[in-house]
This record gives structure tokens, sequence and C-alpha cells, in this order.
């Protein structure tokens, strides 16, 4: 008894820090924590009046921020089809990260939204970031959460069809999107990045491609405008060394460790009962899958669980799930 009132006490004191900090995206997922509790504690039209509040409150946030933001012109003429636009609310609190990209990627943040503070003493903030990691470890969803943060727009970069469709006109393809980079300021993502920053003189590199990288470098070193330019690939080995300088943050990524794989599948179960499921197991099996790979475990066993009509996770239920995973990545 005295633990649960513990927890209890802990999800308060968690809820009033929120508040007080105005951290509404930590705010509202403590509050889902309650919900969650409740529904265990078999207080079921409690947890259904919460679970409520805090949709009508995701849904109103929502609202104020497309009200708030002007939204850019949809990409037209040339420039659609190379990027997409979107308006995410996904918050860094969201998202579970190694301390030391988290402390990185709160930098950015701290610089760009005191980015004139900086530049009166003629410094300036990070804005070019190249992220580095195995597939599902979070660089895309890095991106979106970046954008949610800074109330930006997140506007995606098609590159393979920019390469494949324009080949002999991706260069000037380029200098559009950074164009546009100065009239619309957003987090610009050029995912899986190696297709574009391959090394100069590689085996299969033609003269076509180095043209279209030595365009980009110069693109990227002349940059100025107010927006965060953030490329990702898998497969850093890949890229052309001249890249690495051009950017200012290199930030690596890693598949999680023991206590980040056991944070994201409590918060991915957190409307499940989990008290008898065995963690070292889990945790055990899921060394070296990625962060996405485990949220789908998770959401395959808390289906399966819901099919079933049951209301707690079971431990085989989720080790299924896992494994499952496990030989996809094979």
């Amino acid at each position: 008894m005295a633990r649960t009132h513990l927890a209890t006490a802990a999800q308060l004191r968690a809820l009033l820090s929120s508040y007080a900090e105005e951290d509404r995206p930590r705010f509202l997922s403590v509050a889902s924590q309650i919900a969650a509790k409740a529904a265990r504690d078999g207080n079921s039209e409690l947890a259904g009046e919460l679970l409520e509040l805090v949709a009508a409150s995701k849904e109103q946030a929502e609202r104020r921020q497309s009200q708030d933001i002007i939204p850019i012109a949809r990409p037209v003429g040339e420039l659609s089809g190379l990027v997409t636009a979107q308006y995410p609310t996904t918050r860094l609190s969201e998202m579970v990260l190694d301390p030391s990209v988290r402390e990185s990627l709160s930098r950015v943040i701290r610089e760009y939204r005191n980015s004139e503070q900086l530049q009166v003493r003629g410094l300036e903030p990070r804005r070019k970031l190249l992220l580095i990691g195995p597939p599902g470890c979070g660089k895309s969803m890095t991106a979106t959460a970046l954008a949610g943060e800074l109330g930006r727009p997140l506007l995606q970069v098609q590159l393979h069809a920019l390469i494949a469709k324009f080949m002999g006109e991706t260069a000037a393809k380029l200098h559009l999107i950074f164009d546009a980079m100065g009239k619309a300021p957003g987090v610009y993502l050029f995912d899986e990045f190696d297709a574009l920053g391959a090394q100069r003189g590689a085996d299969n590199d033609v003269g076509e491609a180095r043209r279209i990288l030595n365009s980009f470098l110069v693109l990227l070193e002349q940059e100025s405008s107010r927006s965060l330019i953030v490329a990702a690939t898998n497969l850093p080995e890949m890229l052309d060394d001249a890249l690495f300088r051009r950017f200012d943050d290199v930030i690596r990524y890693a598949p999680p460790s023991a206590g980040m794989v056991e944070t994201l599948i409590r918060n991915r179960l957190a409307q499940f009962n989990t008290t008898t499921l065995s963690m070292d197991k889990v945790v055990r099996l899921a060394k070296g899958l990625s962060h996405g790979d485990i949220v789908k475990a998770c959401e395959d066993a808390a289906k399966e669980t819901v099919l079933d009509g049951k209301g707690r996770i079971l431990t085989g239920t989720l080790v299924k799930a896992l494994k499952s995973r496990v030989r996809t990545t094979d």
C-alpha cells in the first residue's frame, strides 16, 4: 500500500512541477500515467474522464498552434514534389534519448531561441546538424521534435526523387530548396543523406554526382537563414569527408541502453498492467534492437492483449513480439 502512495505522490510532484515550468507535453504525459494507474486500480470511470481531458487539451493545443503559425505557401511549380511540409507538435521531452544526445539537442534549441543575443556578440547559433545512427533510432523523429520545440514547420526534402527524377538538373533544384530556406524559415530535413553526400571518387561516382555534392557544399557553407538544416544518415562511412566540416554539430545515435529500453516499454505500455512483466528478460531480449523496433513490438503485444480481452501484458506476449522483430532485423 505504501508503494502505491509513493508512486501517486511522485506523479503529483511531477504534475505540479511540469505545470510550474509550463511543460505541457510532460504535464499531459503525467496525466496519462495517472489515468493508466486509475484504470489498473479498477477506477475505469476516472481513467476515462482523465483521458478525455488529456485528448481535449492536446486538440486545443494543436488548434492554437495552427492559428498561431502562418502556413507557408504550398510548394508549387518546380519545387513541388521536392519538399513536403507539416506542423509537428512533438516535443523533445516525449523522446527516450541517450543523455549526451539530449544535451546536444537541448543546446541547439537554446541557442536557436537566443540567436539574437548571440549574434549581437558576433556569434552564430548551431543550425546545421548531421545525425548519424542505425535505422529506427530516432533521427527523423528528432527533426520532428525540433520543429515542435521551435514552433517551425518541418519541411522534408525528397532526396531520392530529387536525384533520380532530375538527374542533370539536381544542382538547380538544390538552389531552389536553399532559396526557400530564407523565404520560409523552418526545419529542413535531408533524410537518407548518403544518397546526396556520397564520397567523391567512389567506385560508382559519376561526374554529375560530384557536381551535385560540390553544389551542396557551397550552398551549405553560404546558407545564413533562420532555418535549421538537419541531415540524417544510416551510412556515415559513405559520406564525403568535406561534409563533416560544414555541419555545426555531428550527433551520433546508438541502439538504446538497458535503461532506455525499460523506459520505452513502460511508456508505450502505460495504459496496461505490467506489474507481472519480467522486465529483466524482455530487456535482455531487446538488446541491439532499435527504438522503432521496440515500440512496434510493444504495439504488437498491446494489440494482442486487447484482442484477447486482457488488461495485463504478459511476459510471453511481449517476448513473442520482440522475437519477431529480432528475426526481421537479421
